[in-house]
């Protein structure tokens, strides 16, 4: 396990303190994932055991995904899929490229086990990401794509700028997340109303090309929010949601805490199972939910599945636990499937509910 400490662990556990460390995990999955005998390696270190699940008629070899944000610019995608995914989310990619927010805007508070970010969407811009997937290896799991608002776009045109993305990339991935939740785009929550997140909607949907088109979430609206932007999102024909993206809400004062951005780890942990048990109450659990937030064992990806989620995604755990954490969650599950009698992961799906 050494090599495999010294490539994700270590690294990881500096992403918060230095974004060249994050590139460096970045190159590091990269460079061994290059060669057949580096896959074979961490296949052997780290691939988990078959949980399959059957989610927007995608097959998936098991529920666990890399959450947006980790690899903005699909960089790993080989590799990330040689760790065992059951699928992978890159992104955010805006329509027009830039450079996000100033340094330093990464923080890791080993305390409570939670990241603060402000990155502000810095990626190269729709078009150079269609250009970089197209000559690409897609990876075999299921691809998606997070796509955000670019600072220069008003929000009168962000639909526009949405569309743009997901017509230039829409070919080379197979679903959109729409992310109109992140709080480092000075205002991009206000497109979380009825009639913006509808616009919005629209527009991608004429470009998806009839992939699955999801929402992705704040934990920090208001439960009526919540079953608003729901029935707006299921009614114009999205294919499920994501629940939650990173909170502005603290736990404390202390150390990192003060700063200003999203908040992912475990302190989100419950609300964004609230969420999720909410939202699968108020669909009676006939529309996909995504959990994520505060998920780093097996036990807690169990609690999100049991309240309504169809799939799981983790960041943070992969900061302060490393690539061990996908086998561990995954085979973990697989334990609970058993002991519960229950033949697939599509059967735990809101047990709780029951």
């Amino acid at each position: 396990m050494g090599l495999g400490y010294s490539l994700f662990v270590r690294p990881m556990l500096a992403l918060m303190d230095s974004e060249k460390a994050h590139k460096r995990a970045l190159l590091g999955l990269r460079f061994t994932s290059f060669t057949v005998i580096g896959r074979m390696f961490l296949r052997i270190l780290y691939r988990p055991r078959k949980v399959e699940a059957d989610v927007f008629e995608m097959k998936f070899s098991n529920p666990l995904g890399l959450a947006a944000g980790m690899d903005k610019k699909a960089e790993a995608m080989q590799g990330w899929e040689t760790l065992g995914f059951g699928f992978i989310e890159v992104g955010g990619i805006t329509e027009h490229e830039q450079s996000g927010n100033p340094k330093p805007r990464m923080f890791r508070s080993a305390k409570h086990k939670a990241l603060v970010n402000r990155m502000g969407f810095n990626n190269p811009g729709s078009e150079k990401m269609a250009n970089f997937l197209a000559k690409s290896k897609k990876p075999s799991v299921p691809l998606f794509l997070n796509v955000g608002k670019s600072k220069s776009t008003s929000l009168e045109d962000a639909h526009l700028d949405y569309a743009k993305t997901v017509e230039r990339c829409g070919a080379y991935v197979d679903g959109f997340v729409i992310n109109v939740s992140s709080p480092n785009t000075p205002n991009l929550r206000d497109l979380q109303k009825d009639e913006d997140l509808a616009r919005i909607i629209e527009e991608v949907q004429i470009h998806s090309g009839k992939k699955p088109v999801l929402i992705k979430i704040a934990p920090d609206l208001e439960d009526m929010q919540i079953k608003s932007i729901v029935d707006t999102a299921r009614g114009l024909g999205c294919s499920g949601i994501v629940a939650t993206n990173t909170t502005i809400e603290r736990p404390d004062n202390e150390g990192i805490m003060v700063e200003t951005g999203g908040l992912s780890g475990n302190p989100l942990r419950k609300r964004s199972t609230e969420v999720i048990r909410l939202i699968a109450d108020h669909t009676d659990g006939k529309w996909p939910i995504i959990g994520v937030g505060g998920i780093s064992t097996a036990d807690e990806a169990w609690e999100k599945i049991v309240n309504g989620a169809s799939l799981l995604q983790i960041y943070s755990a992969m900061v302060f636990q490393g690539a061990s954490v996908i086998k561990e969650i995954v085979n973990g599950l697989d334990k609970k499937l058993k002991s519960a009698g229950l033949n697939s992961i599509h059967d735990a799906v809101g047990l709780a509910r029951r």
